[in-house]
C-alpha cells in the first residue's frame, strides 16, 4: 500500500502546482493536522482514495469549516482495507485551544478506545498530530509529545506511527523516519510518500 502523509505546511507541489494524475498511485492519504481545510478539500477532489485526518493544535477553524470529502478519525478507531487505524489529534496543552491536551486528558482519550482495541485485537496505524514523548529533538512543552502514545506503541506494537507537529527544519536532529520498538515512525511534515507492506 502506498501512503501519502501530509502535515503542518501545504505542499506547493500538491496545491499551487498540482497536475492531474499526481495522486493516481496513492492508496491512502493520512493528514496529521495543521493544514488548511481548503487544502484538504482540494486534495479530496483529485485523490482516488480516502483522506483520513486528525486535528492539529492550530485547527480550531475546522469547527466552523471542516474539510469536505475527508474523514475525521480524531478520537476514533477506523478500518480501511483491513488496516486498523487509531486517530488521536492535538498537542500538549501550552495555552488555551480546542485541540490541546494535558497528558492526563490524552490518556483518557486513549482509554476510551480500549474496548474497541480489545475487540479488534489492537491496531495497525496510530495517526496523531504530536509525536510520542522524547521521539524528536524538541524540549519545549508544545512539542515534547505524549507518553500516552509511547505506552500504546509498547502495548500494541502497531506497524506504523504517523505524526506531524515537528517541522523538519526545527532541528537537524529531526528525522523523517525512525523506529520505536517494533513500530515504524514517520514524520508527515509537508508531504511524504512511503510504502506499507
Amino acid at each position: 500500500m502506498r501512503i501519502l502523509a501530509i502535515s503542518d505546511a501545504e505542499s506547493k507541489g500538491l496545491w499551487d502546482y498540482y497536475q492531474p494524475g499526481k495522486l493516481d498511485h496513492i492508496d491512502l492519504i493520512l493528514s496529521c493536522g495543521d493544514l488548511k481545510a481548503e487544502y484538504l478539500s482540494f486534495l479530496a477532489t483529485f485523490a482516488p482514495c480516502p483522506i483520513l485526518y486528525v486535528h492539529g493544535n492550530h485547527d480550531d477553524n475546522y469547527k466552523v469549516h471542516e474539510p469536505s470529502g475527508c474523514i475525521c478519525v480524531d478520537g476514533l478507531f477506523y478500518e480501511y482495507n483491513g488496516l486498523r487505524i487509531v486517530g488521536l489529534g492535538g498537542s500538549m496543552r501550552y495555552k488555551d485551544g480546542i485541540h490541546q491536551y494535558t497528558e492526563g486528558q490524552m490518556a483518557w482519550r486513549a482509554r476510551k478506545l480500549m474496548p474497541k482495541l480489545f475487540l479488534k485485537k489492537g491496531f495497525d496505524i496510530l495517526l496523531t498530530h504530536a509525536p510520542g514523548y522524547g521521539m524528536v529533538d524538541c524540549s519545549d512543552l508544545a512539542h515534547t509529545g505524549f507518553r500516552t502514545f509511547n505506552r500504546m506503541l509498547e502495548q500494541y506494537e502497531p506497524k506504523l506511527f504517523v505524526h506531524g507537529h515537528t517541522h523538519m527544519n526545527y532541528s537537524r536532529n529531526i528525522y523523517r523516519e525512525t523506529t520505536y520498538g517494533k513500530t515504524r515512525v514517520v514524520n508527515g511534515y509537508e508531504r511524504y510518500i512511503f510504502e506499507l507492506n
